[in-house]
């Protein structure tokens, strides 16, 4: 027996094709791209989570020389929500990505470890996290939930019978 799996995203030629809300997602995160420090693989992602209550929180990526102890935009932004905001319903993501070295003309999606910190939020709050992803130029991809992205995710209810 074979199961497949698959999903359907929405492709926006440009930002006026997104909802005002979501267009004005997707400009916080430009804007917290632009502050990245990635001066290792020069690649400046930015990240902007709305939440339920209306507060954008903004994230970038940090790197460091000791490769390992960076981190992704996303992860910044989800853990500074769930850390400043444990209550309140993370609504959305958007995400920008650029390179100092050639147009970014295609969206970057979350990493897998990016992938698995946002499931964790989403299986959580029992509600979806939609996902707007563009370069710095070209089409703008945008999930209904981060589940759409990382199917057969890891979550707590493998941890305990309850």
């Amino acid at each position: 027996m074979k199961k497949k799996i698959a999903f359907e995203l929405s492709v926006f030629e440009t930002e006026k094709e997104l909802a005002k809300e979501e267009a004005n997602l997707l400009q916080m995160a430009v804007t917290a791209r632009n502050k990245a420090y990635a001066p290792y693989s020069r690649f400046q992602v930015g990240a902007a989570i709305l939440l339920g209550n209306g507060e954008i929180v903004l994230g970038n990526n940090q790197e460091n020389s000791s490769y390992p102890s960076g981190l992704c935009a996303e992860r910044v932004a989800i853990f500074y929500a769930g850390a400043n905001y444990p209550n309140q319903i993370i609504k959305s993501i958007a995400i920008s990505a650029t390179s100092l070295e050639h147009e970014v003309k295609e969206p970057a999606g979350p990493c897998g470890n990016c992938r698995q910190a946002i499931a964790e939020y989403e299986y959580k709050q029992k509600s979806p996290i939609s996902v707007i992803m563009r370069g710095e130029s070209g089409q703008i991809f945008k999930c209904s939930a981060i589940a759409d992205i990382l199917p057969l995710a890891f979550n707590n209810s493998f941890l305990s019978d309850s």
